[in-house]
């Protein structure tokens, strides 16, 4: 794919015509909408003030929807970033935090110009479910103080076992109005969707407008408000100034705290593109992305903003309310530009209460609890092993160290799974894991059949790049064939990337078949659900049995 922006992708994709203006911006607008409490929301939770996010949210959105590499992507402050941005803001202050993302962007433009937007393909998914849920469990817990009132004061820098005494032992002086208003935020923004008149109204929104309503109405002073707290929201957006850096022994300090940021960002940024890939259909640009996340976190803190990555909740809404080009993500910003300019006075009433209910929902959704109990109860016990240690170290020690251990942990044992085989496929399966990786998967076309023949063991790392390569395949087909025979063993990332490439094909009307894999394999692909997706739910014995 041609390294070039996503706007520019657009337009020779022929998706910049009059006909799909009207529908990217609606898109926009929806998505503007979904995103004003949520940058709010993270801005708070990570230090800074509300105002800040939504900076963030207009720079971030619009930057990387236009020099980006992915059609459909939304940017801008995110549930991941929380935890590591709350942490610097703590121990730097807010100045810090900006120097911080400066650093992690042009960290992030040398990533791109290293072409290091595989980085995401080399991750377990066991590693991804761990970071992801443990990320879910630090926001969730760290809503607590504002979703009930609690009126006992958290240090942003502490570890997680000291906010979680903290706020348990405070439980017995919670608000009762500010639990209600929380719970009932809570309600709407879980029901809203379910019922007929509100399916098309953000529930985060109607959550947001009720919970201003009632404490307006009902003149409840002891809810704490962003007016109270932080004061008015300026209505402009503010003039481009540069972070003040008082000594380059700063500057060091924030070299290892902007890294990981730079790291984060490319994780999510990427994951949230393939997970938009996996719904349009479209592949990527992971140079591009990385430019684009790159640019927006060096401009961002010109404007008063802060780290942003892709949002995958957001790209989401706006794939699913017919975005389908940059001009989504554009009108995304506009519309919360305007909002800053026209509606900004108004915030101030906005209560903790109802963003604390939002953030609890993304917690919620990031935990990705059904992917958690499938790779505890479905992957092998090796892969379980990786879930827990990156889940355990992600909430008590630090992320980027717990995506580390994971990986080098999942190595180690997919190492010994090589000891356990016998020695004749022992030295076999070692030649197939360190050939070129061109040579681990071979190709052919039959009569417009595309049979596919694996030669190495089906693992992280190695599985991403099969799937890339039968994903990315330009052929008119009449059925796919995986023959496994040389697969001798296969983990739940080998496991996730069949199932892409299974549903990539079938979704196309494309039949998959699969023969030759050994007993081993057999059975996990069984055990995994995988089986339900193939031709016949069954495995063939060999290509001529097809």
């Amino acid at each position: 794919m041609k390294n070039q922006f996503a706007i520019v992708d657009a337009y020779r994709a022929g998706l910049l015509t009059v006909s799909s203006l009207k529908s990217n911006i609606l898109a926009g607008i929806v998505v503007g909408i979904v995103a004003l409490p949520l940058a709010m929301a993270f801005a708070i939770a990570s230090g800074a003030k509300p105002e800040q996010g939504l900076y963030t949210s207009i720079v971030a959105g619009l930057i990387v929807g236009i020099f980006g590499g992915t059609r459909v992507q939304i940017s801008g402050p995110t549930g991941a970033f929380v935890v590591i941005l709350s942490g610097i803001t703590a121990q730097y202050g807010i100045e810090g935090l900006q120097i911080a993302t400066l650093i992690a962007g042009a960290f992030l433009l040398l990533m791109s110009l290293l072409r290091m937007g595989v980085i995401v393909r080399y991750i377990p998914y066991p590693v991804l479910i761990g970071f992801t849920s443990g990320i879910g469990v630090l926001i969730f817990v760290g809503q607590w103080k504002d979703f009930f009132g609690l009126p006992e004061h958290i240090p942003l820098s502490a570890p997680f076992h000291i906010k979680l005494g903290l706020l348990l032992n405070s439980f017995s002086k919670l608000d009762v109005p500010t639990t209600s208003l929380s719970l009932l935020c809570l309600a709407i923004i879980v029901l809203a969707p379910r019922v007929r008149y509100f399916k098309k109204i953000p529930s985060s929104l109607a959550a947001l407008l009720v919970a201003v309503f009632i404490t307006l109405f009902f003149n409840m002073p002891n809810i704490a408000t962003i007016g109270s707290v932080f004061g008015n929201i300026p209505q402009h957006l503010p003039s481009p100034e540069f972070p003040h850096i008082s000594s380059l022994q700063t500057v060091q300090n924030l070299l290892i705290p902007g890294l990981t940021i730079a790291l984060l960002c490319a994780i999510e940024s990427l994951l949230s593109a393939s997970v938009s890939d996996s719904i349009t259909g479209t592949k990527h640009n992971s140079t591009m992305e990385l430019f684009g996340q790159g640019l927006a976190n060096l401009i961002a803190p010109l404007f008063g903003g802060f780290g942003s990555t892709g949002a995958i909740a957001r790209t989401m809404t706006n794939i699913k309310n017919g975005g389908s080009n940059p001009i989504a993500a554009v009108t995304h910003s506009i519309v919360l530009l305007l909002i800053v300019y026209i509606l900004a006075p108004y915030a101030a009433h906005i209560p903790f209460a109802v963003l604390a209910a939002i953030l609890i929902i993304v917690a919620f959704n990031m935990s990705d609890i059904p992917g958690f109990i499938y790779v505890t109860c479905k992957a092998p016990w090796y892969d379980v092993i990786v879930l827990f240690v990156t889940f355990g170290i992600t909430i008590f020690f630090d992320l980027i160290m717990a995506v580390l251990v994971g990986v080098c942990i999942a190595a180690l044992l997919i190492f010994i799974r090589f000891v356990h085989i016998s020695k004749n496929d022992f030295k076999t399966n070692i030649r197939h894991f360190w050939k070129n990786k061109q040579t681990q998967l071979h190709i052919a076309i039959n009569e417009n059949n595309i049979i596919c023949t694996i030669e190495c063991p089906l693992i992280f790392g190695i599985s991403s790049h099969i799937e890339h390569q039968i994903t990315t395949l330009n052929v008119a087909a009449k059925m796919l064939i995986l023959s496994m025979e040389h697969v001798p063993f296969i983990d739940v990332s080998g496991i996730e990337a069949l199932r892409t490439i299974i549903t990539y094909y079938r979704r196309q009307g494309i039949p998959v078949y699969v023969c030759a894999s050994n007993a081993r394999v057999s059975k996990k692909m069984a055990r995994t659900g995988l089986l339900e997706l193939i031709e016949m739910q069954t495995i063939y014995p060999s290509i001529s049995a097809i």
